[in-house]
């Protein structure tokens, strides 16, 4: 029998919730009757309203007794057929089993970030896909899913919020979950300045609210505070992008709009914009750490402004 409920966890960030899209979208076509749950930090939930990825969303709120008595409740208001934990960790692997699904699938213990999360599945999978959306792909595979060779990114329309440029714009995420991915912030206003002298295109800086302090500092260019929804217009109507190993750069992959990503501790192979329109830089010598350093690595700041301008003069 084909499943008719299936839960969905991956509770965050925004670049991995973007590359599990392509696997959800498998199940949904594989099984058109099915109703999807996703469980996710309800900061992100907006990534998949209206998108038609999910068709109910269970916020995962463990900061009040409140959010987490509410989250068990939407998890066992119904029973599903198969649970699907896209994220590998303890805790995700916990929301899984809460929902008391016939079925849990997570992937092998060799492949999730806390290994003891694997011995809560009751199916584990193997992969040697390079990519975490292939990754995420052979899970789905794994539960019955047929998957096509047309990847799809099922997301919503987002909302214009705030002022943009009429014209032509190059739009920029400068600020990452980790400093030793970012590219030095002096960097952006220096590309602010070829753009707007060498091309007449200004560089807009978005951004959360909170974040504002940080981008504010960035000479020549135009400061753009939104929330997800606001993001998602924006990168729909810039003409490029310029980002980093984060989600708004792996937004733009998702949307298939052209733009150059800036890779350094951080392997593009395994986390790059899964999109041929975006240009991948790295500088030779870079090494594959992933260390969440509070200092911005030396090969980010080997990649100079003027050599991402040449990147992008070329696509504009």
């Amino acid at each position: 029998m084909p499943p008719q409920r299936i839960l969905v966890v991956r509770l965050s960030a925004l670049g991995d919730i973007l590359h599990t899209l392509p696997a959800v979208a498998a199940l949904k076509r594989t099984w058109p009757g099915c109703r999807v749950a996703w469980a996710v930090k309800p900061r992100f939930a907006e990534l998949l309203e209206g998108g038609g990825a999910a068709d109910e969303i269970i916020p995962i709120d463990r900061a009040t007794y409140a959010g987490v008595r509410d989250a068990i409740r939407s998890l066992r208001a119904e029973p599903f057929d198969l649970a699907l934990d896209f994220q590998g960790l303890i805790q995700s692997a916990l929301v899984a089993i809460a929902a008391r699904a016939s079925r849990v699938i997570g992937f092998h213990a060799s492949l999730v970030r806390e290994r003891p999360a694997a011995l809560l599945y009751s199916d584990t999978v193997q992969t040697q896909a390079a990519h975490v959306v292939d990754m995420n792909l052979d899970l789905v595979r794994a539960a019955g899913a047929h998957v096509g060779a047309a990847t799809e990114f099922p997301l919503p329309e987002g909302q214009a919020e705030g002022e943009l440029p009429p014209g032509p714009f190059v739009l920029a995420a400068p600020l990452a979950g980790w400093t030793s991915k970012q590219w030095p912030l002096e960097f952006y206003g220096e590309l602010a300045r070829l753009l707007r002298e060498e091309l007449g295109v200004p560089l807009v800086l978005n951004g959360a609210p909170f974040q504002a302090g940080h981008l504010s500092r960035i000479p020549g260019a135009i400061l753009h505070l939104s929330s997800i929804r606001g993001l998602i217009d924006a990168t729909r109507r810039a003409q490029a992008t310029v980002g980093v190993d984060s989600g708004p750069m792996h937004l733009a992959a998702a949307l298939n709009r052209p733009g150059v990503a800036i890779f350094g501790p951080t392997d593009p192979a395994r986390n790059g914009p899964y999109s041929e329109r975006v240009r991948v830089l790295r500088a030779p010598g870079a090494q594959t750490t992933y260390r969440r350093g509070t200092e911005i690595d030396p090969s980010m700041r080997a990649m100079t402004p003027l050599r991402v301008f040449t990147e992008l003069k070329a696509l504009l």
